[in-house]
């Protein structure tokens, strides 16, 4: 009996032994481990990575950027329907739990033999704590290190931080698929919705995600997205957080995604890619993509979607006039899938208001047309009588009399619908052209509205911001404020008569030309800017120096190509179209130097100010009320470009480019407006910049590769219709204002042909600008000496070929 009890007694003393070693051995392995464990403090200063948003002028929203697709929201704001959602999903005794569930882990232990006796994958039992530990601090991999590190992570969290700290990391952290991270990305990108708009039964979906949003997504898997949504629903009746009523309401209702309104995002990929590129090259890619950042930038959406009409509908109607390349693809009416080829057919370009139509039918008079909303339509044969075919040789065949000799049953083409006219449409085609519209404030230099071409999908080449092209005679206007500078008046007199310059030893004359070879002899300089006259600009240039015209176009930020030869007066330098618009608006403004901008304001996730345009003090601007108080005044520290009363003498020359000049088309928009055409040698690229007393618009169209538009295109003939769409929409409703007069100008009445005081021949009488003194006296005809005098036939001027004669005008 003793030997018994010895031997029980040996035993049990080498159990404990046994048990104290492996108590021993698990501690060290433990400790061990919580060695290599991260710091989980660090949550308590946690920021996520969250979505930068880039807004409009209005507020509406025009992007957002983020490697990860998430919205933080503090738990105060997630509604509570939000929060039962998931905890009875994902960890019913969340409230309770001390980071880990006893009896939770035993059914995933029961529920993973199951699964591992029929081959499937174990599943694991963790809390919302061990789930945050993991997704914050470890990997996915199921091994039991990772499973013990994760426990004792989640103990760790639940005496770092409160329940609610807990369930906050959880609902921004978790992925739910569609790219969205957290409950607020997930509920805008299922639903359309913020967290406070979501139903119970969207509620309940979003709840479903986390275990695996792929199997469960609405679209894919319906069926299996609607069995799990309702599996939460009855969780959360079974916790007490609805009652049955709620319940089978929430089931009864369908899964609806929906995407975010239309009209909540304002169409501007040009503009919003220029905006994207700046703020990278400012803040860095992590702080612009992972910052959480609002924008708050310039553009108005309004003249916005203006210019991205005018700009299509301008460059769409000057390649009509180059003849029809044929259909977009063809497909067999007779297919039995007819429109769902349609409907999958891409045009590989934003359709805007066009739309895609198959052609079922032709006759002599028109075609019938099927369109992909499944709707039909006419098409007459004055609706496509533009549509000349090209010859291999470019030119344009016969007129079109007959529809069959243009289209085809199976033809996929672009249509227009009329207006006023249901179901009728217009043949249309993709331009080969491209071109680019700005318009800016004139006084804060802010960027209104900004298309780089016709298709930011196709192309996000940006030639508002990076096509650098000649600017032809939209740069005179700079040669004329040089001359004013260096005493010249609107009424100055210089010789349109030919003129040849020796360019040096072993180089050919230059011999420039008006665009239309004929010579107006002595004219003033008002008529030499509104008539865009060549060989009076050249000649100007030759007597003010070329010095003085290139100090002149970098004062107005006009830099890039300038060098001293008489070419540049004719504008053979190049500029971007968005650098020329914003050197006419220091004109308008008086003279006052501006940059042009598209950022207003940055600010932070947490709402704090990082960046602001305007950062002048203003302690009296901090007033919500009117009290009677005047309004604030404050000073405005930018410099001066120009004389005052120089610009305004330009502005006035402007005026008459549209009232008498080469852009009198414009003249029906009926208000105070001014500007000037370009057209460079060939036609190339050709321009019109323009403005009203707030508002300056530039347009430039021409082929990315550069070639001729055509030898009759010019400015006016190709941008100026474009100016002129675009302001008649985007100053409808607006009174016409006069320019404003600076102090020191006299507006004399002058003839408008001679520059001097109205005769009993003059036919049009004038206000003209003149600085005090400058004035002219008598109604005769001046020769001034000075700057009338006719040049000799031959000049020498710098050793740098120049341009043949050509079309800049």
């Amino acid at each position: 009996m003793f030997r018994l009890f010895a031997a029980l007694a040996r035993l049990l003393l080498g159990l404990l032994v046994l048990g104290l070693l492996g108590l021993a051995v698990g501690l060290w392995a433990l400790d061990r481990l919580a060695l290599d464990l991260p710091d989980h403090a660090r949550l308590a200063r946690y920021e996520p990575p969250t979505a930068t948003r880039i807004h409009a002028g209005d507020g509406r929203l025009l992007a957002e950027y983020a490697r990860e697709k998430r919205v933080f929201v503090p738990i105060e704001m997630i509604p509570p329907r939000v929060q039962q959602a998931f905890v009875a999903a994902e960890d019913q005794h969340f409230w309770w739990h001390f980071g880990l569930d006893p009896l939770g882990i035993l059914r995933a232990a029961l529920e993973n033999l199951r699964r591992i006796q029929e081959g499937e994958r174990p599943q694991g039992g963790s809390t919302i704590t061990q789930q945050v530990a993991k997704n914050f601090f470890l990997t996915n991999e199921i091994t039991l290190e990772r499973k013990i590190k994760e426990a004792v992570l989640a103990l760790r969290l639940e005496r770092t931080f409160s329940k609610e700290k807990i369930l906050e990391l959880y609902l921004n952290e978790i992925f739910l698929g569609a790219r969205s991270y957290g409950v607020a990305a997930a509920a805008l990108s299922y639903f359309g919705k913020s967290l406070d708009e979501l139903t119970l039964a969207e509620t309940a979906f979003l709840a479903a995600l986390p275990k695996a949003p792929a199997r469960y997504d609405p679209v894919k898997n319906p069926e299996s997205a609607r069995a799990r949504r309702d599996y939460v629903l009855k969780r959360m009746l079974e916790d007490g957080y609805i009652d049955p009523a709620e319940y089978e309401a929430a089931r009864a209702e369908p899964i609806r995604v929906r995407k975010r309104a239309e009209d909540e995002f304002v169409q501007a990929g040009f503009f919003t890619e220029e905006v994207r590129r700046q703020l990278v090259e400012r803040l860095g890619e992590a702080g612009f993509y992972e910052g959480g950042l609002s924008v708050r930038t310039t553009i108005e959406p309004r003249l916005q979607a203006i210019a991205d009409r005018a700009l299509r509908d301008g460059l769409s109607a000057y390649d009509r006039k180059q003849g029809y390349r044929g259909p977009l693809g063809r497909l067999d009416p007779a297919a039995p899938d007819l429109l769902a080829r349609l409907q999958r057919f891409d045009p590989g370009f934003e359709l805007g208001h066009w739309k895609l139509a198959l052609v079922r039918a032709v006759e002599r008079e028109g075609a019938r047309l099927l369109l992909a909303d499944g709707s039909e339509g006419q098409m007459s044969l004055a609706e496509l009588a533009w549509a000349r075919p090209i010859d291999a040789q470019g030119r344009l065949g016969p007129p079109v009399k007959d529809a069959r000799t243009v289209l085809a049953p199976g033809d996929l083409v672009l249509v227009e619908p009329l207006p006023r006219a249901p179901g009728r449409f217009a043949l249309r085609q993709r331009p080969e052209v491209e071109g680019a519209l700005v318009a800016l404030d004139p006084h804060t230099g802010r960027v209104l509205a900004l298309s780089g071409g016709f298709s930011f999908r196709e192309s996000q080449f940006n030639r508002a911001t990076q096509a650098r092209r000649q600017a032809g005679s939209a740069f005179k206007p700079f040669v004329y404020l040089a001359a004013l500078e260096a005493g010249y008046t609107p009424s100055s007199v210089v010789l349109d008569a030919p003129i040849v310059v020796d360019q040096g030893p072993g180089l050919p004359k230059w011999r420039p030309e008006n665009y239309g070879q004929d010579f107006l002899g002595p004219t003033t300089l008002r008529v030499g800017l509104e008539k865009s006259r060549n060989l009076m600009t050249v000649r100007l240039a030759q007597d003010i120096g070329m010095e003085r015209i290139i100090d002149v176009a970098r004062r107005f930020g006009i830099e890039r190509g300038l060098e001293p030869y008489l070419s540049s007066a004719l504008g053979a330098n190049e500029v971007t179209p968005l650098a020329l618009a914003t050197a006419y608006a220091m004109l308008v403004n008086g003279g006052r130097k501006i940059e042009p901008y598209l950022v207003e304001r940055i600010q932070d996730r947490h709402g704090r100010t990082l960046f602001r345009r305007d950062a002048r003090a203003c302690p009296d601007c901090r007033d919500v009320a009117w009290r009677g108080q005047p309004p604030p005044e404050l000073d405005d520290p930018r410099p001066f470009v120009a004389d005052p009363r120089h610009a305004f003498q330009m502005v006035s020359m402007l005026q008459g480019v549209i009232e008498r000049g080469t852009a009198t088309a414009a003249r029906g928009l009926g208000r105070p407006l001014a500007g000037k055409t370009g057209t460079t040698n060939d036609s190339k690229d050709v321009w019109f910049v323009g403005f009203s007393p707030d508002l300056v618009v530039g347009v430039f169209v021409g082929f990315d590769q550069p070639k001729s538009l055509g030898p009759r295109e010019t400015g006016a003939s190709v941008a100026l219709p474009i100016w002129i769409a675009f302001m008649r929409e985007a100053l409808e409703g607006v009174p016409p204002t006069p320019f404003r007069t600076p102090p020191g100008i006299h507006l004399v009445q002058v003839d408008a042909t001679t520059g001097q005081r109205p005769g009993p021949d003059s036919r049009v009488v004038i206000s003209e600008a003149f600085l005090p003194g400058t004035e002219p006296v008598s109604s005769r005809s001046p020769h001034d000496g000075a700057s009338g005098a006719p040049r000799p036939d031959v000049e020498s001027f710098g050793r740098t070929p120049l341009p043949g004669p050509g079309g800049l005008y």
